[in-house]
């Protein structure tokens, strides 16, 4: 029985899952936290990784192994190999303004920009967080000698880091930086250029059944990917399978035939991690939503759902525009959360917990349909991440969201589609193994396709009248 391990690196954590390389049982587990903040040294991540190594019991009778890592964040290294600065993560949204003007700077603007990389450039992409860099801090550009993800370098250290050029990635991940095109497959110096004023390094892209080396005790090291196409492989999800992930952040995703080019910029034109597409929406405001929603009742998850379903659908008129950290599905960086509709009737706690969970699910119903404007089907939802195992999502998501909602057993499903590709290249097949679909119960149909409607309305105009935060 080889064994296979899958990590997820991501904002908030390390996870490690040691799989049978056969079937995708789960053997053992460990894991270990991240720092907070939106910036990080990567030394972080790489103690982090040590301890959930551990507390998986080691990985030496593992045979190959794979990172699936956090989106976008930027990892500048100087000739040594040596950290130039603390990682920009994704969620880090400083390089908004330079966002704004490498969209105004490309001849065609947006159009031109989700042509060349199927995305328009907002402060979560890493070619923002370069201009950033080069604009804020030269002294660090100029040190920088190479750019990697955080799947990136820590696949990298795994390897033993032998020099900056034998850097490696790939498609997924590639697909979110803004200088790489899934369409065609290649970097785009002329984008990196514009935006850094220079040609780092970058990792080498490789095919997704490919070999990135082999770590100090002989396993094999596969590409690995970020986070979201490593989870919609973890899920096995395929064409008109939607997945949203109620994380740190909202996300909305679906496997694809072909790539999509939004200029609207709603839609990232991402690559899976099987040699497909992954267009996808992302919110900044999630589950943290409903934390801090349940701070201000005083109540936990368990309690904050039980609230939410005792109050009618559309909370009687109530709706919170839940942009917390601004936002970025509308790409809305300084706008501040709201609540709309109030009255004496519906100021309650209840209420007040239907609105937070309707609020966060009707921003993923947004992105849902600007995926749908790009012509990607989405027959249904596969609902995961921490915020999906309340009752009332699952019980409210499928109205809001139209379309019929499976909610997938509990599991780490980002370290569990690392885990995938570390046995699909062990087996050195063209497709990925099949491991067994992990839906948990029966589908839930929209049961009320005319409220979910009219909540959505109300908060498209309640949204329409965000504010921004002072400056």
């Amino acid at each position: 029985m080889p064994l296979v391990a899958g990590i997820d690196s991501s904002t908030q954590s390390c996870k490690v899952v040691v799989c049978d390389a056969d079937t995708g049982d789960v053997v053992r587990t460990g894991a270990a936290a991240h720092p907070p903040g939106t910036e990080v040294h990567p030394r972080h991540w790489w103690a982090a990784l040590e301890r959930a190594i551990d507390a998986a019991g080691g990985l030496s009778d593992v045979a190959a192994m794979a990172v699936g890592g956090q989106q976008h964040g930027m990892v500048c290294l100087d000739e040594s190999g040596a950290v130039v600065r603390e990682a920009l993560l994704w969620n880090d949204l400083r390089s908004a303004p330079d966002a704004a003007d490498l969209v105004a700077e490309l001849p065609g603007g947006a159009a031109a920009w989700a042509a060349a990389c199927g995305s328009v450039p907002v402060a979560s992409f890493t070619v923002t967080k370069l201009r950033w860099l080069a604009r804020a801090e030269p002294q660090h550009a100029a040190r920088t000698a190479a750019v990697c993800l955080p799947h990136d370098w820590l696949t990298w250290q795994l390897a033993g880091a032998p020099s900056i050029r034998t850097l490696c990635t790939d498609r997924g991940d590639a697909s979110g930086t803004g200088y790489w095109s899934p369409a065609t497959g290649a970097y785009l110096p002329e984008l990196l250029e514009l935006a850094f004023g220079a040609e780092p390094v970058l990792p080498r892209v490789l095919a997704p059944n490919s070999t990135a080396g082999e770590t100090s005790t002989g396993a094999v090291l596969a590409a690995g990917s970020g986070d979201n196409a490593a989870a919609a492989l973890g899920l096995d999800a395929r064409p008109g399978d939607g997945v949203v992930s109620i994380g740190t952040s909202g996300v909305i995703c679906a496997v694809s035939a072909a790539p999509t080019a939004d200029a609207s910029g709603l839609v990232a034109g991402f690559a899976d991690a099987t040699g497909g597409f992954l267009p996808l929406a992302c919110t900044l405001n999630a589950a943290p939503v409903l934390d801090a929603v349940g701070r201000l009742l005083g109540v936990d998850h368990d309690e904050l759902a039980r609230l939410a379903l005792s109050a009618p659908p559309g909370a009687d008129g109530l709706v919170l525009v839940p942009y917390f950290e601004g936002e970025r599905t509308p790409n809305l960086p300084d706008a501040t959360g709201a609540i709309h509709g109030a009255q004496l009737a519906n100021t309650t706690p209840a209420h007040l917990a239907r609105a937070a969970v309707e609020g966060v699910l009707c921003g993923l119903a947004d992105g849902m349909d600007a995926l749908r404007r790009c012509a990607v089907p989405i027959e249904r939802v596969l609902l995961v991440g921490g915020g999906a195992r309340s009752s009332a999502v699952q019980a409210i998501a499928a109205d809001i969201l139209g379309v019929p909602v499976a909610v997938p057993v509990p599991d780490e499903y980002v370290a569990r589609g690392a885990a995938r590709q570390a046995a699909w290249v062990l087996a050195g097949t063209d497709t990925p193994p099949e491991w067994a679909r992990r839906l948990g119960g029966s589908e839930r149909p929209p049961h009320g396709p005319e409220s979910g409607s009219a909540v959505r309305a109300r908060y498209r105009a309640a949204a329409g009248r965000t504010l921004s935060r002072p400056r």
